[in-house]
């Protein structure tokens, strides 16, 4: 029989990656693991390549202005261009990334991009241009295959199936029959993926305090301000014109064809964020194309300055140097941003990104309308590669001392298990997380022989010492599997990762330092102590969801997000699934503080987001699930966060079979988001609404 884990296990990296477990318990492989394109990974050389580490995006202005915090302005645009993403002997990738509007060429875009660093509580002010164009003005298809069936921006307002016509609803097919671009010939019986200009709207990960209309709303898409569009095809999202003039009320900054404008305060902690394309039932492909970014909130009483060390009581000294604003040339920097990504590829060096259902269970349809399951939504995705900083498997020369890593798993699907146990002599020490410093610095060799988990989004912020590693050549590897990941141990709950290829994160190559280290031993940090947040007002239940389908296998046809109908712990409790375009159910009042407890009813663990705030991770708790009934032993074990997940967070790991609990604080008025960041996930329906205190006066229904 096959359960929910064997199937994912048999078909979650694709219809090659047959698994099977036999009566012993024991997992044989019955075909080839992990295909992509028409580029093997195997054919790929490894590390023959240098890291890139980004550097840092240019400032248009400092404004000083009167009665007010002086003001940094960014002019922030998204292009289409070619990339060195594979070695030199192979051909270059046609990729999306940010960079400096101001620029006519696209020599500082880069894929990941440029790293916007901000000072704690100096405000922000970024104009992001949608500018996905070709060199004659006219708008760039996607690089990808968009299903058209989701819930998504739809920018052709194709009718739902109420026969209303909008943008931002799943539009019905009732009647048509799906084929591939290639063979659509005829709109009265047929339809196919959408070939349209690309909508895309920048969200901030893990900013506080920023007002809705600034967050990136998933409905406050923009298409690029193209010659030629026709008229019958929806510049914008349904939020855009209610946030253009609150932005314009509130700050005197109109939005206009194809940009937004955003302001952050960055009332942040200092800590790791990243900026990212957030466009309804988009995200997995406009984010595989490349464009993200690094944000670094620096400064503060929680910052780096606030570091002490241990032994004398004086300020700590970081590794660095960072890079910097106006870095002339690249330099032998000490702290390092690395956003590590999986990829496939093809043999002309484009990316590789399924186009099909068929690449996930081999289910040939038949697909909506007549069945529940899109054409080419793909429940997950794992590439057959690891790329670091937009290169695959590059390495990094080091010196024999401390380094300070801010990593970021930027994996549409792939949990990541980061390995330094390969690395002899190496000591790691995580110092932060996603919202800024930990209380306490955490051994990583010493508590958790060396392993790193990051859930897709999730930072970490980690100091490693290479004084006792031997010069030569070391491999980072990863232990995350290339499926979808339920927690447990690596090679004993679920299987290793492909050893010649994804179990490969790139290679340091470590040479005797000439000079001593000046930074402190991480072990002698004593960092900024985390005041609690206030005790919560309510506890909301909320639960991670699915829906199956009845043909094939029996695969899902979309991740949902919904409530828990009454405590658990008082009995079995059902449960209500909700989708994106149903009513508001979270809505906090502002300046309250909840807990909100997530029961995960899937077989998979999920990583959830919660926007506008910067949590705490309370505890987990096991659940019995039932035919769709929770319950819960109120008398069960509670565990604790683990101790990379103190302090503040605003992506949490939600285990299968679990509940998980955090608590926050929600300090600014309006309409958020939260939901799975499995952007696969995401984009199908593993996205709510939330709203903070009353409805806005003219905001959309």
């Amino acid at each position: 029989m096959i359960t929910r884990r064997t199937f994912f296990t048999m078909t979650g990296a694709g219809a090659l990656a047959l698994v099977a477990v036999d009566a012993a318990g024991q997992r044989r492989v019955l075909a080839e693991v992990l295909p992509g394109g028409t580029l093997a990974a195997g054919d790929i050389p490894r590390f023959a390549t240098a890291l890139v580490i980004p550097g840092v995006m240019p400032r248009t202005s400092r404004l000083t202005r009167r009665g007010g915090k002086n003001l940094d302005t960014y002019e922030v645009a998204v292009r289409q261009f070619t990339q060195q993403v594979l070695p030199a002997a192979l051909p270059a990738t046609t990729v999306w990334g940010f960079g400096p509007a101001a620029d006519r060429d696209t020599a500082r875009f880069h894929a990941p991009s440029l790293t916007i660093e901000v000072d704690h509580t100096r405000p922000v002010r970024i104009r992001w241009s949608n500018e996905l164009v070709d060199g004659a003005g006219a708008a760039l298809p996607h690089l990808l295959a968009v299903d058209p069936t989701l819930h998504w921006a739809n920018p052709e307002r194709r009718p739902d199936e109420h026969g209303v016509a909008a943008t931002d609803n799943r539009p019905s097919f009732e009647g048509l029959t799906y084929v591939p671009p290639d063979s659509f010939t005829d709109p009265q019986t047929q339809y196919t993926t959408y070939q349209g200009p690309v909508p895309f709207v920048t969200h901030v990960h893990g900013a506080m305090h920023v007002g809705d209309e600034s967050d990136g709303y998933t409905e406050a898409w923009y298409l690029p301000d193209a010659v030629g569009l026709p008229d019958d095809l929806a510049r914008h999202g349904r939020w855009y014109p209610f946030f253009a003039a609150k932005s314009e009320r509130t700050y005197g900054t109109p939005w206009g064809p194809g940009y937004s404008v955003s302001h952050y305060p960055n009332h942040n902690r200092a800590s790791t964020m990243w900026y990212h394309d957030h466009t309804l039932g988009m995200t997995r492909l406009n984010v595989y194309a490349g464009p993200a970014g690094f944000f670094l909130v620096r400064g503060g009483p929680d910052g780096d300055s606030a570091v002490l060390d241990s032994r004398t009581g004086a300020p700590a000294v970081l590794p660095g140097p960072a890079p910097r604003e106006r870095d002339r040339r690249p330099k032998a920097y000490g702290e390092i941003p690395l956003a590590i990504q999986d990829r496939s590829f093809n043999a002309d060096g484009s990316l590789f990104y399924p186009d099909t259902r068929t690449f996930f269970d081999g289910f040939e349809g038949p697909f909506v309308p007549e069945s529940g399951v899109a054409p080419v939504w793909n429940p997950e995705f794992f590439g057959n590669t690891l790329m670091v900083n937009g290169r695959v498997w590059p390495f990094h020369p080091v010196d024999q001392r401390r380094y300070r890593l801010r990593l970021l798993n930027g994996c549409n699907s792939r949990f990541l298990i980061l390995d330094f146990s390969s690395i002899p002599g190496v000591l790691v020490h995580q110092i932060g997380n996603d919202g800024g410093l930990l209380a306490t610095v955490h051994d990583v060799m010493a508590a958790d022989a060396g392993r790193l988990l990051l859930a897709p989004a999730e930072r970490a912020d980690v100091i490693v010492d290479f004084a006792h590693v031997p010069p030569g050549n070391h491999v980072l590897r990863n232990l995350g599997p290339d499926e979808p990941y339920g927690g447990g141990e690596p090679d004993v709950d679920f299987p290793l990762p492909d050893p010649d290829t994804t179990g490969q994160v790139m290679q340091f190559r470590v040479s005797a330092s000439t000079a001593p280290d000046p930074s402190t031993p991480a072990e002698f940090l004593a960092l900024p102590a985390i005041a609690p947040l206030p005790p919560e007002t309510r506890v909301r239940r909320l639960a991670l969801l699915e829906h199956m389908h009845s043909l094939g296998e029996g695969g899902p046809t979309a991740a949902l997000l919904g409530s828990v109908d009454a405590d658990p712990a008082d009995g079995p409790a059902g449960t209500t699934h909700l989708m994106w375009m149903d009513p508001v159910t979270e809505n906090p009042s502002l300046g309250d503080t909840e807990v909100w407890e997530v029961y995960n009813l899937t077989a998979d663990a999920h990583p959830v987001h919660i926007h506008e705030v910067a949590f705490e991770v309370v505890d987990r708790q096991p659940i019995t699930v039932v035919d769709g009934f929770v319950d819960l032993d109120p008398d069960s074990p509670r565990t604790p966060p683990l101790p990379g997940e103190t302090g503040r967070k605003d992506t949490v790991i939600a285990y299968p079979e679990q509940v998980t609990r955090v608590r926050a604080t929600f300090g600014m008025a309006g309409q958020y988001v939260w939901h799975c960041h499995i952007v696969e996930h995401e984009d199908n329906e593993m996205m709510r609404p939330f709203r903070v205190g009353p409805l806005q006066p003219g905001q959309p229904e």
